[in-house]
């Protein structure tokens, strides 16, 4: 272990301490995840409230913003018992301390009403300026999962992982991570290979393979459709949406294209644009260039090979929305120093483009 990783650790020790002690006799506590969370911001919540109970007998609240849709997340939720209810059926006055997990205050992501105080931070995600307001911040912008920092604490509180803890964990440091494939650092393996050995296979299975709508699958044939090449890169856009994370899963899956470095998704969820950026070319960044191409528009960000962003807000008519691409695709080729590449369908049906495909502004 690396004196780096001392350096983390004794971090974790001795502010876990810090705020196990706050909370103690603190009463109701809410825990807020980023709108419809990942396995991510859920176990990282999970593990928090988890902590709290075991060092203080205190119960805390896990809410979120939005829906829990992604098929992995719903069978993650049922298998794993997360008990996570809608930020808005709440009375926020009745809660005495807010912790945020896998988010921050004012970055666009979470339903927390603006103004109101928030006395906890854990996030892996840049630090915001109107963090730095609250009275407890841990933000490890070089950590793969915010699970991580939540496993780091367990252990320095030596509070016991059981199965179902240590599988929630390990698949979201898994997930964020894509098996330590992105954006990872050796906490996010350290934890990933104490973790697993103690998972539960079968759950672990279910999650990473669930069943699926059919109309599920209409999502990918959007997708493949609409999908248009720039280059190097890859934008689609899936129009109207019944659940946000199925931008960012079909952004995954279209970085499988060959020749693909960049993928960029759009869809439109209520009256919300879902935006989800994926890159193997670490040059780019994929946090800094998504807060590139919607300054003016929304909030984004993320990590150097992901990213997302909110768009509010979003024109509901198809003619509006294929604008809103264009404007985004036209900011994405002039960030990327690459304006006036033609565009190129990724499946070639006829010498037209196919419905819904933005042709590179000259």
């Amino acid at each position: 272990m690396n004196s780096k990783m001392d350096c983390n650790i004794s971090h974790s020790r001795e502010f876990s301490t810090g705020i196990v002690e706050w909370l103690r006799g603190k009463g109701t506590i809410l825990i807020v995840t980023h709108d419809h969370p990942d396995p991510d911001a859920l176990a990282a919540a999970y593990a928090l409230q988890h902590l709290i109970h075991v060092k203080t007998g205190q119960q805390a609240t896990i809410a979120f913003g939005g829906v829990i849709g992604r098929s992995e997340n719903v069978v993650m939720v049922r298998e794993l018992e997360i008990k996570a209810v809608p930020l808005e059926g709440l009375d926020l006055d009745t809660f005495n301390a807010v912790c945020m997990v896998d988010t921050q205050p004012g970055t666009g992501n979470n339903s927390f009403p603006e103004g109101r105080r928030i006395d906890l931070v854990i996030d892996h995600h840049h630090l915001k300026e109107s963090t730095q307001a609250c009275r407890w911040v841990d933000v490890r912008p070089e950590y793969g999962a915010s699970a991580s920092i939540l496993f780091e604490y367990l252990q320095a509180q030596e509070v016991k992982i059981a199965t179902k803890l240590a599988t929630m964990l390990f698949y979201a440091i898994k997930s964020e991570t894509e098996d330590l494939g992105r954006d990872w650092t050796r906490s996010d393996r350290e934890a990933y290979l104490w973790l697993m050995p103690l998972c539960n296979n079968r759950i672990l299975h279910e999650i990473a393979r669930p069943k699926s709508s059919r109309g599920y699958f209409k999502y990918f044939e959007t997708g493949l459709k609409n999908a248009c090449i720039y280059g190097n890169t890859l934008v689609f856009n899936l129009y109207t949406i019944s659940h946000p994370e199925i931008v960012a899963e079909i952004a995954d899956f279209l970085m499988r294209v060959e020749g693909v470095e960049i993928v960029l998704g759009v869809g439109c969820y209520r009256e919300e644009g879902v935006l989800s950026m994926r890159t193997s070319h670490l040059e780019a960044h994929a946090g800094v260039l998504m807060q590139t191409i919607v300054k003016g528009l929304g909030t984004g960000g993320g990590h150097s090979m992901t990213a997302g962003a909110q768009v509010r807000p979003m024109p509901l008519d198809i003619t509006s929305q294929t604008d809103l691409e264009a404007v985004l695709v036209k900011r994405l080729l002039e960030a990327l120093g690459r304006e006036g590449v033609a565009a190129e369908p990724l499946i070639s049906r006829s010498n037209d483009l196919p419905e819904g495909c933005v042709d590179s502004p000259k």
